[in-house]
């Protein structure tokens, strides 16, 4: 009985470690708009010399695009005048705030990594 009792409590606990390990994979899922937007503040940190003020704000924008474009425009017909518009809109949202964000210098610098 002692040993029914071993096995089945060392079967929980692993059973419960599997769980917790598939649950932090989940969590850092590469298509998520934060893992996304996290990866390309940390290039244009790195890039444009930020402060971190202005990286709060730039991962705040980038997330923003994120879910508009996976809402809005990631799976639908590109050609279509919805989604052309949607794209335009999101894209001009994202120069706004940058343009609000950066110094002269490093709007500048952004556009050129864009085109």
């Amino acid at each position: 009985m002692k040993n029914i009792l071993t096995v089945f409590a060392f079967v929980a606990t692993v059973f419960m470690g599997v769980q917790t390990s598939s649950a932090q994979e989940l969590s850092q899922d590469k298509s998520r708009p934060e893992v996304i937007a996290k990866t390309e503040t940390a290039n244009l940190t790195e890039a444009l010399g930020l402060n971190g003020d202005q990286s709060r704000a730039v991962f705040r924008a980038l997330v923003a695009k994120e879910v508009g474009y996976q809402k809005n425009v990631d799976g639908k017909d590109a050609k279509s005048a919805t989604v052309i518009a949607e794209k335009k809109k999101l894209d001009d949202q994202l120069k706004e705030s940058m343009k609000k964000t950066l110094t002269a210098d490093q709007y500048a610098k952004w556009l050129k990594m864009n085109n």
